[in-house]
């Protein structure tokens, strides 16, 4: 089977007008197709981050990971509920554990997050929160700032370098297991300027972030799933992943989706993007970066209002985009595990191997 790609450039355009249509009217579209998610993943369970053994361990008591796709740690000493961490597998464009999304470590689960990070073989971490809001405490220092070396658990953490981009940190990390030989390297990207709940100042600075650490992505070896992590890591962490998995669709000439990829999202972990203005900051985002920062994408973010009603252009008549991606539906509840698992419920049919593309794809 061969995936139909298109033009960049005609990408553009049919989102270009997929937008204008959604923000038709104080963003109707938008709404509608937000309020269409609301109920997506409620019914699956999530008992095990509720049980009182593991209260103490989320850092949020209504944000609990969904158990049939949570991440489960080792068992440690013969004590069964050692193997819980507020974590679930999601996923961005390969396999349902491309990425895994987390909370901010709390005080008393930072050795249970590296010990997550060395079974999971983890390479890369995203960070898009502050460490601290005013008073409140939103993650806790898991890492040396600078140079130095901590120990959590069984785990020595050291700090090998940091450098600075335009809004955020790249810190290079050595990681070394007590009792073994080998120690692993870890680029740890720290996004400090997003506030929580809401989204960053300018569609360009998100999307100079997500297309160097999707850059990086692609040029290592994928030994373990990335992991993504805000305060909860429902919010933010998901329009991360949701911007990040349509970058990649896009570069390699295939249409996005972002309804449909919040949807996979929230069938994995709970309040994927959590808010309106979020999601609509994911395809202000993805048109920044489809047009290059181009004076049309300048302009249509001049058109944007200032608060959570995103994209204000006119409408636009139906578009091919419309015909592809805009068909709204109401959401038809996923009752067990294996109907969400099913190969035509995952989004990531959409991004198959690159064997499977015409070697006239366009991917510019």
């Amino acid at each position: 089977m061969r995936v139909q790609t298109f033009p960049r450039a005609q990408i553009l355009q049919e989102f270009h007008f997929r937008c204008q249509e959604l923000a038709a009217n104080d963003n109707r579209g938008f709404k509608q197709e937000f309020e269409e998610l609301n109920d997506v993943g409620k019914d699956l369970p999530a008992t095990v981050g509720d049980s009182e053994v593991n209260r103490e361990k989320n850092r949020y008591p209504y944000i609990l990971p969904y158990d049939h796709c949570r991440v489960r740690l080792s068992i440690q000493s013969v004590h069964p509920h050692t193997d819980y961490i507020n974590a679930n597998f999601v996923p961005g464009g390969g396999s349902e554990r491309d990425f895994i999304c987390t909370q901010g470590p709390l005080r008393n689960t930072m050795a249970d997050f590296w010990r997550m990070v060395w079974e999971q073989n983890v390479r890369i971490i995203i960070m898009v929160t502050a460490l601290r809001h005013k008073d409140i405490v939103l993650c806790e220092k898991y890492w040396p700032l600078e140079r130095g070396t901590v120990h959590h658990g069984l785990i020595q953490v050291t700090t090998v370098s940091r450098k600075q981009g335009p809004d955020y940190f790249i810190t290079t990390i050595n990681l070394r297991q007590r009792h073994c030989p080998s120690d692993r390297t870890i680029t740890h990207y720290y996004y400090p300027s997003w506030p929580d709940r809401g989204v960053p100042k300018d569609p360009s600075s998100l999307c100079v972030f997500t297309e160097h650490v999707r850059q990086n992505l692609e040029a290592i070896p994928r030994l373990g799933p990335a992991v993504v992590h805000c305060s909860a890591g429902v919010g933010r962490s998901g329009t991360f992943v949701t911007l990040l998995w349509l970058m990649q669709l896009c570069a390699r000439g295939i249409r996005p989706n972002i309804r449909a990829a919040v949807e996979d999202l929230r069938l994995h972990r709970m309040w994927m993007v959590q808010n309106l203005e979020q999601y609509i900051f994911v395809h202000q985002c993805l048109l920044h970066w489809l047009s290059g920062g181009t004076p049309a994408c300048q302009q249509t973010r001049r058109r944007s209002s200032t608060s959570n009603h995103g994209i204000q252009d006119q409408p636009h008549s139906s578009s091919a985009w419309g015909d592809q991606a805009g068909r709204r539906r109401h959401h038809q509840p996923q009752n067990t595990v294996q109907q969400i698992f099913h190969p035509g419920n995952l989004l990531r049919r959409l991004l198959p191997s690159s064997s499977l593309f015409n070697s006239s794809s366009h991917t510019s």
